[in-house]
């Protein structure tokens, strides 16, 4: 029987071990942290300014909140080609609602994120219970759609919207006290220093948990570095966003999704068997667990994000338009897969689809920033994620 000292020995593996064997969880975070100094040096220092990092959040916090959903669905072993046209829809709906018919936007939101969980049900049923391709059953909805929006809208622009509902995008949170000539936003000075503070103290206790038990862990001085490096990465760019106007209001609720979502897949039974059901489908279907309804809750649940996107992009575009959500699915599963999701199911965490939405966010960010057309940025995107499912599959073949 093994000592406590011996167990905490045999769960910490050495540094170049633990390297190789988390490379596909780390490059990407590097290489997310190398695009952005790179940017930073190219564009003379644009990319880290308050206002622009403040519409990085803002125009990228879509993609974050719907690649949360699609990795549950890449995970079970699926794809969802429709996000784009449900984002449409929605804001379609939304702007039919609030604008023609002069309803209030809380009873709006709640009835659109209740009809993208319905279209969500409505393209899983058929993927779950008839066993139906998801390619298939999700191109015929990004169709049906896409044509719905046309149909809704009548081909025309729909707004603008109430200010309440304005804000779900564009506003910011209220400042709790006056900082006077330090001129910084006081409620995001005190979220910049506490949510960095929490952070290392549940990764803290969460090692000395996996300690206790003999499980492994990474090797002391990295978990330090790690730690000193988020920290510090945190309180430099809240302090730059409390110089400008804050933390904008989906800042916040991005944190809370990814948290949530982050809880559920690490945390939670419903969690382990999505990701048992993507890994081996047959076997967790033999264990006695139901995979056909596994599969049909991701997909609701991607109809809800999506929805919930929907309404952002509206509320940001203060309109509703029929080309709304235009090519968001590609951003949205490229995120997924350069984050480190596999092509083939059970792989994949919620933190790497955050990074991977990033890097697309930053590359689109920093090659406007420079002039470069959309023709050079779609190239550059598209040699991005081909990248990473190369490395993906290189990481495999290695292990």
């Amino acid at each position: 029987m093994n000592t406590p000292n011996e167990a905490t020995q045999t769960a910490s593996p050495s540094l170049a071990v633990f390297l190789r064997q988390n490379m596909r969880d780390y490059g990407i975070l590097i290489a997310l942290v190398v695009i952005m100094v790179f940017f930073q040096i190219i564009t003379g220092g644009v990319l880290f300014r308050p206002v622009n990092l403040t519409n990085l959040v803002l125009q990228n916090s879509f993609v974050v909140i719907m690649a949360l959903g699609m990795l549950l669905v890449i995970v079970a072993g699926h794809i969802d080609l429709s996000v784009g046209s449900i984002v449409a829809i929605i804001g379609a709906v939304a702007a039919v609602m609030m604008v023609n018919y002069k309803i209030d936007p809380w009873t709006t939101s709640l009835v659109c994120l209740v009809l993208g969980g319905a279209i969500g049900a409505a393209q899983g049923y058929w993927v779950a219970y008839h066993h139906i391709p998801a390619f298939i059953v999700t191109l015929a909805g990004m169709l049906i759609f896409r044509g719905l929006t046309l149909w809704l809208l009548g081909g025309m622009n729909i707004g603008p919207f109430p200010t309440e509902f304005q804000k779900l995008s564009t506003g910011f949170l209220p400042d709790l006290f006056d900082t006077g000539a330090l001129g910084l936003h006081s409620t995001s000075i005190i979220l910049t220093i506490a949510i960095p503070a929490l952070l290392v103290f549940l990764s803290w206790r969460g090692r000395k948990v996996n300690e206790s038990h003999g499980i492994e862990v990474e090797p002391f001085i990295f978990f330090l570095l790690q730690n000193v490096v988020l920290v510090g990465v945190m309180l430099y760019l809240g302090y730059q966003l409390s110089t400008y106007k804050g933390f904008p209001n989906i800042l916040v609720i991005m944190g809370v999704l990814i948290a949530f979502y982050t809880f559920v897949t690490t945390r939670t039974t419903i969690g382990r068997r999505i990701y048992a059901l993507g890994g081996n489908e047959k076997a967790t279907r033999l264990s006695g667990i139901n995979t056909e309804r596994l599969s049909f809750y991701t997909f609701i649940n991607m109809g809800v994000l999506a929805g919930f996107a929907g309404l952002i992009v509206a509320a940001r575009l203060n309109s509703s338009t029929p080309k709304a959500g235009n090519g968001f699915e590609l951003d949205v599963i490229a995120a997924c897969f350069i984050g480190g999701a596999s092509t083939t199911g059970g792989v994949g965490k919620i933190t790497g689809a955050v990074v991977g939405a990033f890097i697309m966010g930053v590359l689109n960010n920093g090659m406007s920033i420079m002039g470069l057309g959309i023709d050079f940025q779609q190239m550059v995107k598209g040699a991005v994620l081909l990248a990473a499912v190369v490395f993906d599959l290189y990481n495999k073949q290695k292990g």
